[in-house]
């Protein structure tokens, strides 16, 4: 008997050959390329008409009918890479130049932002108990994970120490020295939490400011613009942690000058007093004791330059990159966990295991009913944005793919031909209906060889 592995590539490989012997293989494959190689595009089916606007003519008509089993596909836009690398990329490359923009101009920031202060800051969570980790010291050598020669037993038995030298791909990197010492109620809450003490922080950031320059904090937008953008990043141990460029700016925003006072002095020391200073608190409720969330002792703030140690660069990419990302490298899903599953069943590391069940208890109990862990139970609690930033920092990802629409156009107008100027358009009339989405493994790897992008991982295929 064939292993399943060798079952489900058989399985594939006939399905490539059976789409590629069919009469409509050249437009299935002209439609994968337009998709950009998407791996998990939408199923459309309907009409699109074009007509004279001003007589009501109707000069061309379009139905899905003619496209291979009448439906048109079209790429889904995603931002996980681990559903769909193709549009994750260009999510990906869109938040590049969102940060970049902010740092450098350009996208419609003036040139001169470049001159503000402005630092990578990051914030992380604190200590839930000890875990595997994997520390490079200075030459690249790697140190001991956790050497403790004289530690006594936990409660539980064992002993809190571990001489190991990790690799990168160790499955034990994260993972908790002891589960039953490691406070997975306190992750989760902490987890979830955590956009709240995001808010918080950059509230205290502001007074901070507000009271080094000797204004009140209402008064402070009117000399002060505290701009940001930020990305949430997932420790292996099932953490989040938030790496954020802020940047001071003059109460024009970008494109005004910030004061004097406003230094990266200023900027490094605010960031210092606002993590240590803002803490979330909830309340005890059936066995969970009260607990007080704040930011761990971890925090970095890095001035950033055209040149030297930070680039501008070098921070847009590394935001950029994790704005694609989830809660992969602890071991999770990428899906929600649905009522029907068993979550001992579920093909996750034992660690995520213990903590998306976590989550469900919780949810049971009425003082975290707002939290809605259940349901952000995938994500380990946290229910924020991956990808956020302030209002004034720089364009906006809305604008970068209007610009791309807007290209599209040009380099495609469709005109009745009748004016030789901009106002001789057509009207279109759409009629849409959803009715799939995703591709077979046979498609999914035609798909990847027509266009040389990426695919997700194939569920059964090494």
């Amino acid at each position: 008997m064939p292993d399943a592995a060798s079952y489900v590539t058989a399985v594939a490989a006939r399905d490539m050959a059976a789409k590629f012997n069919r009469s409509d293989f050249s437009r299935w494959a002209a439609r994968a390329r337009a998709t950009g190689g998407c791996a998990q595009p939408i199923h459309l089916r309907g009409t699109v008409e074009y007509r004279d606007p001003m007589t009501g003519a109707l000069l061309h008509r379009y139905s899905t009918s003619r496209e291979p089993n009448g439906n048109l596909r079209v790429a889904c836009k995603t931002r996980r890479a681990s559903r769909c690398p193709a549009c994750a990329e260009i999510y990906r490359a869109d938040t590049y130049q969102l940060v970049r923009a902010g740092l450098v101009g350009g996208k419609g920031v003036a040139k001169t932002v470049a001159e503000h202060p402005a630092a990578f800051v990051t914030l992380t969570a604190p200590s839930f108990g000890p875990v595997h980790s994997r520390r490079e010291m200075a030459g690249g050598e790697i140190a001991p994970c956790r050497p403790r020669r004289n530690s006594a037993p936990c409660p539980h038995g064992r002993r809190v120490s571990c001489t190991a030298r990790h690799a990168v791909d160790d499955h034990r990197l994260g993972q908790p020295i002891c589960p039953e010492c490691f406070d997975y109620a306190g992750a989760v809450l902490w987890n979830a939490h955590a956009p709240e003490l995001w808010r918080r922080f950059a509230l205290a950031f502001r007074r901070y400011a507000a009271k080094a320059a000797g204004l009140r904090v209402g008064d402070l937008r009117e000399v002060l613009t505290v701009s940001f953008a930020k990305v949430a990043e997932y420790q292996r141990r099932g953490l989040v942690h938030f790496h954020a460029v802020i940047r001071l700016d003059g109460a024009g925003g970008p494109d005004a000058s910030p004061p004097a006072w406003a230094t990266h002095e200023l900027l490094a020391a605010a960031v210092d007093h606002a993590a240590g200073a803002v803490k979330v608190r909830t309340v005890a409720a059936s066995g969970v004791p009260a607990k007080t969330h704040a930011w761990g002792s971890q925090i970095d703030v890095r001035a950033i330059s055209s040149s030297g140690e930070l680039t501008d660069n070098a921070v847009a990419g590394y935001i950029a990159k994790y704005a694609t990302k989830a809660a992969e490298c602890v071991g999770t899903l990428d899906r929600r966990v649905r009522p029907t599953d068993d979550v001992a069943e579920l093909p996750v590391s034992a660690h995520a295991r213990r903590l998306i069940a976590e989550c469900i208890r919780l949810s049971g109990i009425s003082e975290f009913a707002t939290l809605r862990l259940a349901e952000w139970a995938h994500m380990l609690g946290f229910r924020g944005h991956f990808s956020t930033k302030s209002r004034r920092y720089s364009t906006t990802l809305g604008a970068l793919r209007e610009a791309r629409m807007m290209h599209n156009e040009r380099e495609h107008p469709a005109t009745t031909g009748r004016l030789p100027f901009e106002d001789d358009e057509i009207l279109v009339i759409a009629h849409w209906r959803y009715v799939g989405q995703g591709l077979t493994p046979g498609e999914m790897l035609l798909t990847a060889a027509l266009t040389g992008k990426p695919l997700p991982a194939i569920r059964g295929i090494p």
